[in-house]
């Protein structure tokens, strides 16, 4: 249904505005054939009422042809022929409304009528072609509509993603880890101990801190990682090796807050907590083509596809983080998995510039 028939005020405004275009219709009329105003008003007013509803078919082919794509040409002969083809139909009834009201003593002769049906025919192309103007208004106006109701839709869920996220960082088995490591680190290495406290505090206070922010720099998001790093290497020790290589030109772009940390979490927890020795987490980070390419693998165990479909869908952080990058950048933009058996996985995200509006 066309947005204006939803509105009874909105229908009578818009009669309001073709009961001026009748009256116009009335006046020329008169102009160009003397005749009782009464006369042109029984021809023009009901053809002027019938139009007026004519013309909202426009919507239809205006989103048919949406402004910015498809060839100039082709989308110029599809409105001139729509324009063309309403008034035409419009003509032809206007023709068989003119012959009726002759019959009953009202209105010219057929020479008459042929130059009224030649003002109807003009004039009915150019009413077309400015509703057509006027949808493509109303559609910019939604499309902007939207547009705000995505970024207000797209605040919203990136606050839920951090207080979700809140609760993956509070996960039972990460502060039992946490607290379990410095609790054995007190009496043989005060210090250490006393460095993984503070560690921990950073977290949390950069969490409830960003939390008014949508997107931080990238080294904001590389210091609370490296917080979260120092918390793990006091459980694994020598067995948790980190390899950062992030490129100076990446170290200012903005990424949302907290997107880092979870794919970090997500690699020790799923890939490198269950294998025996030494494991190795690699970060990177590159400008390439644009887009921020943000990468963290891991030299684990591997998953096979049902449970790298577990993780990627039911886990907290990752499918947050997902959620959260299709609706600020497209579905196209969601975090790229590779995984298999013995070679450990690997999540890539491609993040392209901040969206205008979305940084501040």
């Amino acid at each position: 249904m066309h947005p204006l028939l939803a509105s009874r005020a909105r229908i009578l405004l818009y009669l309001g505005l073709w009961l001026g275009v009748a009256a116009l219709l009335v006046w020329v009329l008169v102009l160009t054939g003397p005749r009782p105003v009464s006369h042109a008003a029984a021809f023009a007013g009901p053809l002027a009422l019938i139009y007026a509803f004519a013309c909202l078919s426009a919507l239809w082919v205006c989103r048919a042809q949406p402004m910015g794509k498809g060839e100039p040409w082709r989308k110029a002969l599809v409105l001139s022929g729509s324009a063309l083809q309403s008034a035409a139909v419009w003509t032809v009834l206007a023709a068989g409304w003119g012959a009726l009201l002759h019959a009953r003593g009202i209105g010219p002769g057929w020479e008459g009528r042929a130059r009224d049906l030649g003002i109807l025919f003009v004039s009915g192309v150019v009413l077309y072609a400015q509703s057509i103007v006027a949808h493509y208004l109303v559609l910019a106006f939604e499309a902007s509509r939207a547009a705000e109701r995505r970024l207000l839709e797209s605040q919203v869920a990136a606050r839920e993603a951090e207080l979700k996220a809140l609760r993956a960082q509070l996960h039972p088995h990460f502060l039992f880890n946490s607290l379990n490591s410095i609790a054995q680190l007190i009496h043989s290495d005060p210090a250490t101990a006393e460095a993984c406290v503070e560690r921990l505090a950073e977290i949390f206070r950069y969490i409830l801190r960003r939390g008014q922010k949508e997107f931080v720099p990238l080294a904001d998001e590389l210091q609370v990682t490296e917080a979260y790093l120092d918390l793990e290497r006091a459980r694994f020790g020598d067995r948790l090796v980190v390899e950062i290589a992030v490129a100076p030109t990446s170290l200012g772009r903005m990424i949302p807050t907290l997107s880092l940390q979870p794919l970090v979490e997500n690699a020790i927890r799923h890939g490198l907590a269950r294998k025996v020795g030494r494991g190795l987490l690699h970060i990177e980070a590159k400008v390439h083509d644009g887009c921020l390419v943000l990468s963290v693998a891991d030299d684990g165990l591997g998953m096979t596809a049902p449970a790298l479909d577990s993780v990627y869908e039911r886990g907290l952080g990752l499918s947050n983080l997902r959620d959260r990058l299709a609706r600020l950048y497209g579905p196209t933009h969601r975090p790229e998995i590779t995984s298999a058996p013995g070679q450990g996985t690997c999540v890539r995200l491609r993040l392209p510039e901040v969206p205008e509006g979305l940084a501040a």
